[in-house]
């Protein structure tokens, strides 16, 4: 097995899964899993400058603009050169991941298509503890307690664009942004794309593709 580093990325819309397959990658394989959406928090929970600049976006519900990810991502890639890691939820646009070749060479990008009606199902199903980024969904990791988060004890809430009628809206976003990204990975042979509607089914062939790239940590595939 090569000694190089691995460089991976996932991406999949809303509701797909990707934490739960992230959260497996990283247990099986030592990849460091790298989250845009919880670098995003600890940033601005610390009120750096990229964390302050992000809070005006976020407090307006508006995207957060592709510098300002740009920036809070590269440095934190910038401390792990010498770490196998996992992107999650970068980079969303073209713009981002012409900044990410400019510092490596992505070897690996899982894409999870999961069918809309179960993106939907998921979703409504799902909530969060806004502080530290938890998800719980109702049908296969509910709280132990129904409303509450289990670490802290604090209530969960279903955000606005969770529901129904918002899902349908996020999910064109996404498939707009995220298109020119899978072409550019495509065209590229490092895609590699997983469709299903169950997170455990599409598991087994994710740990297989991985296992061909990097020796697993475990002897045996982790749920």
């Amino acid at each position: 097995m090569a000694s190089k580093l691995l460089r991976a990325v996932i991406l999949g819309p809303p509701g797909s899964g990707k934490g739960t397959v992230c959260q497996r990658i990283a247990q099986n394989f030592g990849l460091q899993h790298l989250s845009s959406g919880h670098f995003l928090r600890e940033n601005i929970k610390a009120n750096t400058e990229v964390g302050e600049m992000a809070k005006q976006y976020i407090e307006r519900s508006l995207l957060v603009p592709d510098r300002v990810i740009t920036r809070l991502m590269m440095s934190e890639l910038e401390n792990r050169r010498g770490q196998h890691w996992l992107l999650d939820g970068f980079p969303r646009t073209l713009g981002q991941a012409e900044a990410l070749d400019k510092i490596c060479e992505v070897d690996l990008v899982i894409s999870l298509n999961i069918p809309f009606e179960t993106l939907k199902d998921r979703l409504s199903r799902r909530w969060i503890h806004p502080p530290s980024g938890r998800v719980y969904n109702l049908d296969f990791n509910p709280p132990h307690v129904h409303g509450i988060d289990d670490v802290t004890g604090e209530p969960l809430v279903q955000q606005e664009d969770d529901k129904p009628e918002a899902v349908a809206a996020r999910l064109r976003q996404y498939k707009d942004v995220a298109k020119p990204v899978i072409e550019l990975y495509k065209s590229r042979g490092v895609l590699h794309q997983f469709s299903g509607t169950e997170t455990n089914k599409i598991w087994p062939y994710v740990y297989t593709l991985f296992s061909n790239k990097i020796t697993p940590i475990q002897s045996k595939e982790a749920y």
